[in-house]
């Protein structure tokens, strides 16, 4: 049985790996360590912990001196794991090395365990994760998925909560995570006053999906490339698959299977796609109304244009203006 040595805090341990994300390490540090109850007190001690106590290289030109080893994992009630660039390799943590294994099995059962980013690996192969609905960066979900397909991955969400067990999308979303932890464990009021003081929103609408970048496919002689040029100068009046079609003197049927090879995509799936992306430009680079880039991206309305991007992102067209612009 472990025995807390701050029963008076929430101990939380930081496990830096080699080259660590500096700025994963730090923001728990951050957020936590803000945290207070009515008196003033803190309400979290956080300590950063290594496999082996000394200087840990961080993912910048720097090192951590870290004063912890793993006996700090055994003596914490949550446990937070940043990326480090480790997890990069060709099939991180497959299998586990002994002494980061080791380390893992010094958390108590009752302990919370927290991913940021990639960390998401780590706990995957120590095999904490089975059963449960896990994200990552958007970079590395193709390849989270090829190492752990019976994990119910989603890489659209910022972070998830399986009580126990939870993972943050990137590296800005491990400050959604310790917020979410934060209201979790005492209320909106200290969580709101942590991101007040970190100068972040309390919550962050919508998820990772928004800040995936999807250029626009670069015409080239392919059979559609001409109404794909087309449609894209057209989107406004809302084109169609047999007006696309036409343009290339083909078929419905031959059109669509030679799209579909070209693109990867059926062509309603593309003009979706090409919609929503004029949507968000045309909401991080003009001044125009919502009605007016629903109807200049060929939504029609500014209703179908909301429906749309929360369909899509989990976000409001004002919420992402908001995000991407700042409040006018």
């Amino acid at each position: 049985m472990s025995v807390f040595r701050y029963p008076e805090r929430h101990p939380v341990a930081v496990l830096a790996r080699q080259g660590v994300l500096s700025f994963e390490a730090a923001t728990v540090h951050r957020l936590f360590g803000q945290a207070r109850d009515p008196d003033g007190a803190p309400l979290y001690e956080v300590r950063t912990c290594a496999l082996e106590p000394g200087s840990v290289r961080a993912d910048a030109d720097f090192r951590l001196l870290v004063d912890h080893g793993p006996e700090a994992l055994a003596e914490a009630a949550t446990v937070v794991l940043p990326a480090a660039d480790e997890d990069y390799g060709e099939r991180p943590h497959d299998p586990l090395a002994p002494d980061l294994a080791a380390a893992l099995a010094l958390i108590p059962a009752t302990a919370r365990v927290a991913s940021i980013c990639t960390g998401a690996f780590v706990l995957a192969a120590a095999g904490m994760l089975d059963g449960c609905r896990v994200t990552t960066h958007w970079r590395s979900a193709g390849h989270f998925r090829a190492m752990y397909p019976h994990i119910e991955l989603d890489p659209d969400v910022l972070y998830t909560d399986n009580g126990r067990h939870l993972t943050a999308a990137g590296v800005a979303s491990g400050i959604d995570l310790c917020l979410h932890m934060i209201r979790c464990d005492h209320g909106a009021a200290v969580a709101n006053e942590v991101a007040r003081g970190t100068v972040v929103p309390p919550h962050r609408e919508g998820g990772q999906a928004q800040y995936i970048r999807r250029p626009l496919p670069e015409p080239g002689r392919a059979a559609t490339a001409a109404a794909r040029t087309w449609a894209l100068e057209h989107l406004a009046e809302q084109p169609g698959l047999r007006q696309m079609a036409e343009r290339s003197a083909m078929s419905v049927r031959t059109f669509t299977r030679r799209f579909r090879d070209e693109t990867g995509l059926s062509p309603a799936r593309w003009l979706a796609e090409q919609r929503l992306d004029l949507a968000r430009h045309l909401l991080e680079g003009s001044d125009l109304p919502v009605d007016g880039i629903a109807e200049r991206a060929g939504f029609g309305t500014g209703a179908s244009l909301r429906q749309h991007m929360q369909q899509a992102l989990g976000v409001t067209p004002s919420a992402y203006r908001r995000t991407f612009r700042g409040a006018p």
